[in-house]
């Protein structure tokens, strides 16, 4: 059964504190481990103090991200690119930097990315912590309809159309369902709707249905101001 657990900041700086020291935390564990970076702008601020500090781990810290447009690297709306400030801080080995190859065609590069979490999953690491955002048509990763769900099952990747008329590639629940704790980081007036979906368990809210096979999934958003 998944448990949902809120938690609500009185400001944004507040927010972004906090996350930063979340990240913090996790990457400074021991051991063999993976965090899932998410997508958008929310994160970035938490990114990029934490980048500032030079965080250090014991180099077997992998990194994943949750999903990724299909667009070239150094694109500003690449989700890689947007977090390159905190990746060239962590000064990872290649191995350990999962991305989407946007360079390969599309459901090449989704296969690609597919093969790449099998073999993270296969060695042991475990995913102690996962970022999502969510939109405020309810979508989270790239996952927006019922339709991509159904298209995910038996995969952990998948190529997918996005409503803006972009391509992108997302993590699937079955790759959600790896992960120890997932979490989602929401800020914005626009977005309380779906909040409160997401709080009261929406069956018809998709980023709600992509997270239901996870046991911990933790919500952090502001306060409506």
């Amino acid at each position: 059964m998944t448990t949902l657990t809120t938690r609500r900041f009185d400001t944004r700086r507040a927010l972004d504190t906090a996350l930063e020291a979340r990240l913090a935390e996790t990457i400074a564990a021991a051991g063999p481990r993976a965090i899932m970076l998410s997508g958008g702008h929310t994160p970035l601020p938490a990114y990029g103090a934490l980048a500032a500090r030079t965080p250090q781990h014991d180099g077997r810290l992998h990194v994943l991200f949750s999903d990724e447009r299909y667009v070239p690297i150094d694109s500003e709306a690449s989700n890689y690119h947007q977090s390159r400030l905190l990746l060239d801080a962590l000064a990872l080995a290649p191995a350990s930097l999962l991305r989407v190859r946007t360079e390969l065609p599309l459901e090449e590069a989704a296969a690609d990315y597919e093969r790449a979490l099998t073999r993270l999953l296969e060695s042991g690491v475990r995913i102690g912590l996962g970022l999502l955002g969510l939109g405020a048509d309810g979508h989270t990763a790239s996952l927006f309809s019922a339709d991509d769900l159904a298209r995910a099952r038996g995969h952990l990747a998948i190529a997918v159309q996005r409503p803006d008329g972009m391509s992108a590639v997302s993590v699937t629940p079955q790759l959600l369902a790896q992960i120890e704790v997932l979490l989602f980081v929401v800020a914005g007036a626009d977005k309380e709707r779906a909040v409160r979906a997401l709080e009261a368990h929406d069956a018809g809210l998709t980023a709600w249905r992509a997270v239901q096979g996870c046991r911990a999934v933790e919500l952090w958003t502001v306060v409506p101001g």
